[in-house]
């Protein structure tokens, strides 16, 4: 009798020590998933803490500045191009060496607000002036003979360049802006300085709103402040 009761405590000392075991390996894979958990959470919270910051920051850059900056952007050379002005004669960059000039990507004859663009940098010359700007020069992927009967139709002095087959544009990434997706330009200014440096930038046109007309007051304002930061 003595013999079964010691056999029994053994037995059941045992099947304690095996549900200890048990219990303890539970615990610890608990702990384990605790801990997984936990580090997945933080993890988590950091990534979407970053995107949130980005997102943000980029949110309140475009809202506050109200257009887009591509490339080349500032301190960048900038792309050298040789086309046909309104004026039937080829113009460079290079012969503007020497002054700053404020090179305006548009869409072209279909679009009559980007030659009312124009028509108000042409009325507000002296600002324009003022702001240090020297030359204004607009850049378009229509023909040169319809550009040029455009510009006499609209009695601009402003000169008018025909870029056909996009290449400056393209060299600019102007055409990344538009409506037309990227077939024509869309409504970009691109401040080049005496260096051939750019000094400012600014891609109105993308989307959602795909502005084609800015008012000069606001232009300048916003290349005064671009050029400063």
């Amino acid at each position: 009798m003595a013999a079964d009761t010691q056999h029994e405590t053994k037995a059941a000392r045992r099947a304690r020590l095996a549900q200890e075991r048990e219990r303890q390996q539970h615990r610890e894979e608990r702990r384990r998933r605790v801990r997984n958990l936990s580090i997945a959470a933080v993890v988590v919270i950091a990534v979407i803490a970053g995107l949130y910051t980005v997102f943000n920051r980029s949110d309140q850059s475009s809202t506050a500045s109200g257009y887009e900056v591509g490339s080349p952007g500032i301190g960048k050379t900038a792309p050298a191009f040789t086309l046909t002005s309104s004026n039937g004669k080829a113009t460079s960059l290079t012969s503007f060496k020497g002054k700053t000039v404020l090179l305006y990507f548009q869409e072209g004859l279909t679009c009559q607000p980007c030659w009312d663009q124009i028509h108000d940098l042409e009325k507000n010359a002296a600002k324009v002036k003022a702001a240090g700007v020297d030359q204004i020069v607009s850049i378009t992927s229509d023909p040169a003979n319809l550009i040029a009967r455009k510009v006499k139709d609209e009695n601009l002095a402003t000169p008018v360049l025909s870029d056909p087959d996009l290449k400056v544009s393209k060299a600019y990434e102007a055409n990344q802006y538009g409506m037309m997706g990227t077939s024509r330009d869309g409504h970009s200014f691109v401040l080049v300085g005496p260096d051939g440096k750019i000094q400012w930038r600014a891609d109105y046109g993308g989307a959602p709103k795909y502005t084609m007309f800015v008012k000069v007051d606001k232009l300048l304002t916003d290349l005064k402040a671009g050029r400063k930061s």
